[in-house]
C-alpha cells in the first residue's frame, strides 16, 4: 500500500498533524500500536498560544462547549509564584481546562470527518529509507505487513520507536532526585475556602488552587477542575523509598503530611472512573540532534521531553504539528519552495529551547532549601513590575516566538502570530478564526481600493484571499501562512510598487513560484 504520510502515534499530536494534512488534501495514515483511546489523563487542559490556534481551526468551541471565543485568565503562576496577569495589555496565557483523554477524542472526531484513516492496534516495527519514498514495517492484529510513503513522521512519545529506528540522538538529562505523587480525591467541603476555592488546611493555612504550594519540604497542589474530581498532588526532593505496585492514598496522604506539616483528610472520588492515581519518580529533559532525517520527521515529545511544570507540552507539541503539516503538504503537492521543509526544524528547535529553558527555571525556583527561598524573594520583587510578567507570560505561552522575517525592514508583525481581528467584510463582523478553519495561506486585504488580491495572479490555487475592513488593524494588509504567522504586512493602507513587490516576494518565499 502506498500513502502520502504515515503518522507514527494516535495522540494529540498526531492526530492534529492528521487534520491539518488532511485539510492540505494529502492522505494520512494514522498507526497507533494501542488497540483503544487510553483513558489515563496525562495532561490536564491547554495553556498558551495553542488555545487561539485550536479556536483559528474552528475546535476552541468542540473542546469548550461555548460558542465564545477564548479568553486570556487573569492570573498563573511561574515557578509556583503568582503572576497578576490582569494589568497586561496583551495578555497571552489562554487556558482550557480539558482533560487529554477529551482532547483526543475531539481530534479523532475531526481526523475522522476529514477522511483520515486511523489503524489502532497497529505498531511501527521497521523502516527503511530510499530517495523517493520511506518504506515502514507494521505489526498488526492480522499479522505483519509493509506500507510504503512519501514521509513518516514520529508522533510516537517521548520513547519514540521512530526516533530511534531513524538512528536521531536525544541528548538530556535524566534526573532521580524527585518523586511527584497525583490522584484524584475527595477532600471534606468544609476545608475548601469559599472565597478562593483553595484550601484551608488545618495546622498549615490556605493553600490557593490550581497552583505550585511550596514548602521547604516540596511541592503541594490542588485543583479542583469543574466537572470531575480534584487532583491533589505532591512532589518530594528525597524520593527514599518509591513504593510498590500503583499508589495509594495512604502513600498521598502521607507525603502531603511531610510537605505540608499537617494533615489532609482524602478520600477516592465516587462515580465511575478511571480515576488519575499516579506515582513518577525524577523525570527528563531531552531534545532530539535533528527534528529531520530524510524522510522521517519527529514532533512532540518524539523530538523534546521537559518538565511538565506550567503545562507547556502540548502547547508546543501541537503547535510543531501545525508548523509541519502545511509544509509537508507543499512538498507533497509539488509547490513547495527550496528548502521550505527545512524551516520546521529551524523554527521549532528554538521554540522547544525556550521551553526547556523556562521548565528547567521553574524547577530551580522551587527546589528546596535557603538559597532558594532568597531568589524567590528577589522574584516576587522582579514580578511587581508589570514589564517583567509581560514576558514571562510571553515566554510561557510561546507569544514571544517571531520566525524569520526575512528582511530587516519588514512590518513589526512578519513572523508573528497573526493578532486577533474584528473583520467588516460586507456581511456583518466576522472574526479572523473564521477565515483560517481551511488551513490555506490567507491574504487578509484592508487596503482602500481591495487591489492587492491582483496580485495573487499565478498563486490562486494555494492562496485565498479576503478583501474587508478593520479599524483597529495594525496594518494595512496581512498574507498569513496557514499556521496564522505573518508572512508579509503593508503599513500603508494604499500600497505602492515597493509594498506589491514585497508581497510577491514573500508569496514566492512562503508559496512557491507563481503557476
Amino acid at each position: 500500500m502506498y500513502v502520502d504520510v504515515v503518522i507514527a502515534g494516535a495522540g494529540p499530536n498526531g492526530l492534529m498533524l492528521a487534520c491539518e494534512l488532511s485539510l492540505a488534501g494529502v492522505r494520512p495514515l494514522v498507526l497507533e500500536r494501542l488497540p483503544e483511546r487510553t483513558e489515563e489523563n496525562r495532561a490536564n487542559g491547554l495553556v498558551g498560544q495553542v488555545v487561539r490556534m485550536l479556536d483559528r481551526r474552528g475546535l476552541h468551541r468542540r473542546l469548550s462547549g461555548s460558542i465564545e471565543p477564548p479568553r486570556p485568565g487573569p492570573s498563573f503562576v511561574f515557578g509556583a509564584l503568582p503572576l497578576d496577569l490582569s494589568t497586561l495589555e496583551d495578555n497571552p496565557l489562554y487556558s482550557l481546562p480539558v482533560p487529554q483523554r477529551r482532547i483526543e477524542q475531539v481530534l479523532e472526531e475531526h481526523a475522522v470527518e476529514l477522511g483520515v484513516e486511523i489503524r489502532r492496534g497497529h505498531e511501527l516495527t521497521g523502516l527503511a529509507q530510499e530517495t523517493d519514498a520511506v518504506t515502514v514495517d507494521v505489526a498488526g492484529p492480522a499479522g505483519s505487513y509493509r506500507l510504503r510513503a512519501r514521509y513518516l513522521v514520529g508522533a510516537d512519545g517521548g520513547r519514540s520507536l521512530t526516533r530511534k529506528l531513524a538512528g536521531i540522538g536525544f541528548p538530556g538529562v535524566t534526573r532521580d532526585n524527585t518523586i511527584s505523587r497525583t490522584a484524584q480525591a475527595v477532600v471534606p467541603s468544609s476545608l475548601v475556602d469559599p472565597v478562593t476555592g483553595g484550601l484551608n488546611v488545618p495546622g498549615h493555612g490556605l493553600v490557593p488552587p490550581f497552583r505550585h504550594h511550596r514548602t521547604e519540604r516540596g511541592l503541594f497542589v490542588y485543583a479542583p477542575f469543574p466537572s470531575r474530581p480534584p487532583l491533589v498532588s505532591t512532589t518530594e526532593w528525597d524520593p527514599g523509598e518509591a513504593g510498590d505496585g500503583p499508589l495509594t492514598l495512604d502513600e498521598l496522604r502521607q507525603s502531603v503530611r511531610r510537605v505540608l506539616g499537617a494533615d489532609l483528610p482524602i478520600d477516592p472520588p465516587e462515580g465511575p472512573g478511571p480515576h488519575m492515581v499516579r506515582r513518577q519518580v525524577g523525570g527528563n529533559t531531552r531534545l532530539a540532534d535533528r527534528f529531520r532525517d530524510g524522510r522521517v520527521l519527529l514532533v512532540g515529545d518524539a523530538a523534546h521531553v521537559h518538565s511538565a511544570m506550567g503545562g507547556p507540552g502540548l502547547n508546543l507539541g501541537l503547535q510543531d504539528t501545525v508548523n509541519l503539516g502545511w509544509k509537508l503538504a507543499a512538498e507533497i503537492h509539488g509547490w513547495a519552495p527550496p528548502g521550505l521543509l527545512d524551516t520546521y526544524e529551524r523554527e521549532r528547535r528554538p521554540a522547544a529551547e525556550r521551553v526547556i529553558m523556562q521548565t528547567q527555571a521553574q524547577s530551580a525556583l522551587v527546589a528546596p532549601g535557603t538559597e532558594v527561598t532568597a531568589l524567590r524573594e528577589l522574584f516576587t520583587e522582579l514580578l511587581a513590575d508589570r514589564r517583567n510578567v509581560q514576558r514571562i507570560a510571553d515566554l510561557m505561552a510561546g507569544a514571544d516566538i517571531r520566525y524569520d522575517p526575512g528582511s530587516g525592514d519588514a512590518h513589526p508583525l512578519v513572523g508573528r502570530w497573526a493578532p486577533d481581528l474584528s473583520l467588516d467584510t460586507g456581511n456583518g463582523p466576522v472574526r479572523l478564526a473564521e477565515l483560517t478553519e481551511n488551513a490555506r495561506p490567507l491574504l487578509l486585504d484592508l487596503t482602500t481600493d481591495a487591489s492587492l488580491a491582483m496580485e495573487l495572479s499565478g498563486w490562486q490555487d494555494r492562496v485565498d484571499a479576503v478583501t474587508a475592513r478593520c479599524d483597529d488593524s495594525p496594518a494595512g494588509a496581512l498574507l498569513l501562512r496557514p499556521d496564522c504567522y505573518v508572512a508579509w504586512a503593508s503599513v500603508s493602507p494604499n500600497p505602492g510598487s515597493r509594498d506589491r513587490a514585497a508581497l510577491r516576494a514573500a508569496l514566492e518565499r512562503w508559496f512557491g513560484a507563481a503557476r
